[in-house]
């Protein structure tokens, strides 16, 4: 089904490409592995499980680690309203929706495509939104369902996933594993220099892919809305809320930044901007500005843009 969210060629290309460059590391990778580890067969069974259990679980995966429970409409009346309206105007099917008991303001959208979708909102972000800037930020979640990029989100990251944990593996396996003779030490060593370039290259891919696709969700859900102030409202209003929870609070929610609404990581201090997840504040307000005055809408009072 073909959703009334704006397409963006853009984002797919972006999207063609990323997959098709992680593929090609995915390939040579497994590839490596298997001559350096020569079993072929452990190799492929081992990381296509793994891959299986990412793509099929990812959404319960997700809820699990971030304390999100399915609520029904007798429970959040209004939360499934505004759901229901935009799904609507959309024109695409209503993805399950569930609340965090978590005080970060936040909200996040995950599944394989469209029929198999979650949208997930705290409690945080619940307590601190006027309707308005709430409908803007369930319409960015909903337009990552719709243009199937969480989808590819997903899948791009299991690359970096399994790299990472076959660093950390052979890391403790040199550090704990008493002593080795040459070859093996020295395959170990291949073995962690291969991990962590894949890991580095993935990382960026990811991170390129993953700020475009934040533009093109606010995008699109302001035009979907026809409200960019108010989603403008709604990202200058959580992002401040944020800034002010203390790091330690944010940990366990950072390693899903790149399905957040706007990442859990307060205030971007130099050069950590180049490596997150999500374009920044000013980027997405200016681009709500350029959207706004498109329209012909005002700006919301005390929105920046």
């Amino acid at each position: 089904m073909q959703s009334r969210f704006r397409s963006d060629r853009r984002l797919t290309v972006r999207m063609t490409v990323t997959m098709f460059l992680l593929g090609l590391l995915y390939v040579a990778f497994v590839a490596a592995l298997i001559v350096l580890l020569k079993s072929w067969l452990l190799v492929v069974v081992l990381v296509g499980a793994m891959f299986v259990a990412q793509f099929w679980f990812s959404d319960r995966i997700a809820m699990f680690a971030m304390h999100g429970q399915v609520v029904e409409r007798e429970e959040y009346p209004e939360l499934h309203a505004v759901v229901d309206r935009l799904c609507a105007i959309a024109d695409m099917p209503k993805p399950v929706v569930a609340v965090s008991s978590m005080d970060m303001p936040n909200a996040f959208a995950t599944g394989r495509n469209p029929d198999h979708a979650v949208v997930c909102v705290t409690t945080g972000l619940l307590r601190r939104l006027e309707p308005a800037e709430l409908e803007g930020v369930l319409a960015h979640e909903l337009s990552h369902v719709a243009h199937k990029d969480v989808a590819v989100i997903t899948i791009a990251s299991f690359l970096g996933v399994i790299a990472g944990l076959i660093v950390r593996f052979a890391f403790y396996s040199q550090l704990f594993g008493g002593r080795r003779d040459q070859n093996t030490a020295v395959v170990f060593a291949v073995v962690m220099g291969v991990s962590a370039a894949v890991y580095a290259i993935s990382f960026l891919l990811i991170r390129a892919l993953s700020r475009y696709r934040e533009l093109a969700a606010d995008r699109a859900a302001a035009l979907l809305t026809g409200r960019p102030s108010a989603l403008a409202s709604a990202l200058t209003k959580v992002s401040g809320d944020i800034a002010r929870i203390p790091t330690e609070d944010l940990r366990t929610a950072q390693a899903f930044n790149a399905f957040y609404f706007t990442p859990a990581t307060g205030k971007e201090p130099g050069i950590e901007r180049f490596f997150s997840t999500h374009p920044t504040l000013e980027q997405r307000l200016e681009q709500l500005g350029r959207i706004s005055g498109e329209l012909g809408e005002a700006a919301a009072p005390g929105t920046a843009g």
